[in-house]
């Protein structure tokens, strides 16, 4: 399964754990980075503080490569900036927002720069700011989605012509089959979110992995298009925002309904009538409790046979 991407991050495999708010703490991060791939500590609800925190036990946990998800837009983005520097944080994956403010700053400390896009258009930005890779993330994958809502088949063709850079494909991937059907259209790598968030070492609250684990197809749909696209699992609020919608409530309704910390109250803690359930379509594909151990054992045996199936044997 070694790709180019293998040499660029130091990993042994190109599987990418998602730096998923509220699930990507330190023990997920460092769990994926010990089984050969490479973790994620999700930044975009933490505190400089917070994060420090997560990065320091995350360097106690694996002497292997790891990396921060920032969302650019955040509040707390120059001063998580500048935490990631100071504690020499090997890999940064960058979203929401302009790479181009960032990517020359990180990559003067000896860091690599992966963005995250969901059109060849920003792609093409990515790659022109000077990052390393960029991550492709397809319409079937859970929390904030691009506007264009183009799936994760056709969004990966697309950008893996246009780029010279590696493609990290996103979006709907939770078995090793998958990734080989990334590699067959040109990507060096994959990056899972669902898959890890409902993990063992997955930070997020039991009952929000047992929500995910009895999803069933179709029980996850995209939302809030007049503010950022969200994909939601169902549920309560699920509902409310689903009647909202349903009547041409507007962008300041929407707001007033989601009010703050939906999203901790939901995966965090556990709070499955009042919170917000942000899971990719793969769900449904997710059916019981996995150590990462075994997630990235599963994707590997699944991988192998895939390529069998390719040689027609």
């Amino acid at each position: 399964m070694k790709t180019s991407l293998c040499d660029i991050l130091n990993i042994e495999y190109p599987i990418i754990a998602g730096g998923m708010v509220w699930c990507s703490g330190w023990e997920l991060a460092s769990a994926v980075s010990n089984e050969g791939g490479l973790g994620l500590i999700g930044a975009g609800s933490m505190s400089s503080a917070v994060l420090k925190e997560h990065i320091q036990k995350t360097k106690a946990a694996t002497s292997r490569p790891f990396g921060v998800n920032l969302p650019l837009m955040s509040a707390e983005a120059d001063n998580n900036i500048r935490i990631v520097m100071e504690e020499s944080v090997p890999i940064v994956f960058t979203s929401a927002g302009n790479p181009s403010k960032y990517t020359k700053t990180l990559k003067e400390h000896g860091i690599k720069v992966v963005h995250v896009i969901a059109n060849e258009k920003f792609a093409l930005k990515a790659q022109d700011a000077g990052v390393d890779a960029v991550v492709a993330e397809g319409f079937e994958a859970g929390g904030h989605n691009g506007k264009e809502e183009t799936t994760t088949l056709v969004l990966v063709k697309q950008i893996a012509d246009k780029v010279s850079i590696p493609l990290i494909a996103a979006g709907g991937i939770a078995s090793g089959e998958q990734i080989a059907a990334m590699f067959c259209l040109g990507a060096k790598g994959v990056q899972i979110g669902s898959l890890f968030a409902a993990s063992n070492e997955s930070s997020a609250h039991i009952n929000f992995k047992n929500a995910v684990f009895a999803a069933m197809e179709g029980d996850t749909k995209l939302f809030f298009r007049k503010l950022s696209p969200t994909r939601l699992l169902k549920g309560d609020f699920f509902t409310k925002v689903e009647e909202a919608e349903s009547r041409g409530a507007s962008a300041e309704e929407l707001l007033e309904l989601i009010g703050i910390g939906r999203s901790r109250k939901g995966i965090f803690e556990g709070d499955l009538a009042n919170g917000e359930l942000e899971i990719g379509q793969a769900a449904s594909l997710i059916n019981k409790p996995l150590s990462v151990k075994e997630i990235f054992k599963n994707l590997l045996t699944e991988f192998d046979s895939a390529k069998k199936r390719l040689r027609y044997e």
